[in-house]
């Protein structure tokens, strides 16, 4: 390679892969725009519900718009016999195996698996949001030795996913917590999981296997498994003072910093 030649960019660092309007993180500024608000304009003021319906359609939902959101993902929460055998199967599996693995079998239960027309892929979008927490409520049972708790059509997705798993009236400071919580992540820009769900939409597969495959990428430690190392980096900082110290003593020794799950 010549003096003057240009080093080949390693990965994706700095390269515009596309456009979109969903979200925006600034990391220098700290700030997550979604849907052109600012996160903490959505986080604890809307539900999750409305955070997919601004993302999916452009603008938030009416009362009357949102109403029929939350009958129709309540109608679709229940899960077929041949996911519950999978979350069976897999009682002992890491969470995110099993999500991964029950999400595949989700499309066993759509007449058409392959159509991606927007009507369709609307409704496979409402089908994943109802039941992704009932597979993990499901799981969260049967690996304690219980059996799973149908979900209730009467409560919000993140109030029916904590009664999913305790089997008692949701708190609803909990449930609001948690819903607020949802908001925070539902989108985060070209991560590497939506950017590998972006890869298998591009070759006209269907929905289920393309949120079946960013699952696969969540679950890597560089990004949606981060949360584990962070917490042993804690333990082993053990202390403010011992930060700083031990961030050189990684970086000297050339191992990797790993960050929450938004890297």
């Amino acid at each position: 390679m010549s003096e003057t030649a240009t080093p080949a960019r390693r990965g994706l660092d700095g390269v515009v892969a596309a456009q979109t309007r969903l979200s925006h993180v600034d990391g220098q500024a700290g700030q997550l725009i979604i849907g052109g608000y600012e996160l903490k304009d959505l986080a604890g003021h809307v539900s999750f519900e409305e955070a997919a319906a601004m993302l999916w359609n452009g603008a938030l939902p009416n009362p009357t718009q949102l109403a029929d959101m939350r009958r129709e993902i309540a109608e679709l929460r229940a899960l077929p016999k041949t996911t519950l055998d999978v979350i069976e199967a897999a009682a002992k599996a890491p969470p995110i195996d099993v999500l991964r693995m029950a999400c595949a079998t989700l499309s066993l239960d759509l007449a058409n698996p392959d159509d991606i027309s927007a009507d369709a892929d609307r409704q496979d979008a409402l089908m994943l949001m109802a039941r992704f927490p009932t597979i993990v409520a499901a799981h969260v049972r049967i690996a304690a030795g219980e059996k799973p708790i149908a979900p209730r059509a009467d409560l919000g997705l993140a109030a029916n996913f904590l009664y999913m798993v305790n089997g008692k009236e949701p708190d609803p400071i909990a449930a609001r917590a948690l819903d607020t919580y949802w908001v925070t992540v539902i989108d985060h820009g070209m991560n590497a999981s939506t950017f590998t769900a972006r890869v298998i939409a591009s070759t006209r597969s269907d929905m289920v296997s393309a949120v079946t495959g960013a699952i696969g990428a969540l679950k890597g430690p560089l990004h949606g498994g981060a949360p584990g190392p962070v917490l042993d980096m804690l333990v082993d900082i053990k202390t403010a003072d011992n930060a700083e110290p031990w961030l050189r003593r990684e970086i000297a020794e050339g191992r990797r910093i790993i960050r929450g799950p938004r890297c």
